[in-house]
């Protein structure tokens, strides 16, 4: 089978298509006919821990969408020829392994490559919103950097939740194109200067959660832009700045809570915990057509690295996906 690998070292990322034998089912696992794989920027970045050690290669594509045509001993609730989705290794290739546990299956409503567009966007956007964030029905929602995958995901359960949202991001031109999705306001910014404008849009009453897909340049001005007992989440760090400052006054005073939200440190039990609420909150809003994945583009298997390029370049709204050969 073609199976894309990659080589990170401590300041570049090198992509190979080899030919590779499929893998086999092992012990609670599914053998899944990858019919496409979506993009995540961490896998790419630098520095973020997600490859391993620097200079290994590794299979790559953490997310996927196919057919399972092997189910390994112990696995339990799909057969032969169901459509799932799930968190992978190696999802950039024509056959991935899937956890059974970590499994979801496709509603009918959705294409190949939405379905890919859902395992690590929406699980995450669930972790942040539901089951750290606690997002309520009428509360707001700033999200930094709306236009990624994981922005336009929390954007898309936030509306379902009943929350108001506001986004920011450096094009206009996104901003417009989510609206349709719900946005209630866009803020044009780069920069660490949006509180104000959340301040005064809420009525002097700020956000009850943040997502901060940017990093630590917009850290503080997130405190800043917070409600009393608002919420803040850490996704990522895109612009590189793992260090910033605490406003320990207003952190202690408003009785603020600060988490982060990543899959890094955790083990598969952990991961597969949360996929009976994500199976009874979210999917049904999918199946329904309430949420549907917003894709910007998507590629043949042998175009990752022009696929690669235009989400390192910013270029993109939503997801990139890759389609497998014969899909």
């Amino acid at each position: 089978m073609q199976s894309y690998w990659m080589q990170m070292t401590e300041t570049d990322t090198v992509l190979e298509l080899r030919d590779v034998p499929a893998p086999e089912a092992g012990a609670g696992q599914l053998l899944v006919r990858v019919r496409a794989a979506s993009l995540n920027r961490g896998e790419f970045v630098v520095g973020h821990g997600l490859h391993g050690k620097a200079g290994s290669w590794k299979a790559i594509g953490g997310e996927c969408a196919g057919e399972v045509v092997a189910i390994g001993e112990g696995a339990s609730g799909f057969a032969i020829g169901s459509r799932v989705m799930g968190r992978c290794a190696g999802g950039f290739s024509e056959y991935a392994l899937v956890d059974a546990a970590e499994a979801l299956p496709v509603p009918d409503a959705l294409s190949w490559e939405e379905a890919a567009s859902v395992p690590l966007a929406f699980m995450v956007t669930y972790d942040m919103l539901v089951l750290q964030g606690r997002l309520q029905a009428g509360e707001w929602l700033l999200v930094n950097g709306v236009s990624s995958g994981v922005g336009v995901a929390s954007l898309q359960l936030g509306k379902v939740l009943g929350a108001k949202v506001i986004g920011t991001s450096g094009s206009a031109d996104k901003l417009a194109r989510l609206q349709p999705l719900g946005l209630d306001l866009g803020l044009c910014t780069r920069a660490a200067d949006f509180g104000p404008a959340v301040m005064e849009a809420t009525a002097q009453h700020g956000a009850d959660l943040v997502i901060n897909t940017v990093g630590g340049s917009v850290f503080a001005e997130n405190i800043r832009a917070m409600a009393f007992e608002g919420r803040l989440a850490t996704v990522g760090y895109v612009d590189g700045v793992l260090n910033a400052d605490l406003d320990l006054n207003a952190l202690h005073a408003r009785r603020l809570s600060v988490f982060g939200v990543s899959n890094k440190l955790r083990s598969k039990a952990q991961r597969a915990a949360a996929i009976p609420g994500f199976i009874a909150q979210v999917l049904p809003h999918l199946a329904a057509g309430r949420i549907r994945p917003l894709i910007d583009r998507v590629f043949a298997l042998d175009q990752l690295p022009e696929a690669k390029a235009l989400m390192e370049a910013g270029g993109h709204v939503g997801k990139i996906v890759l389609r497998m050969p014969g899909s």
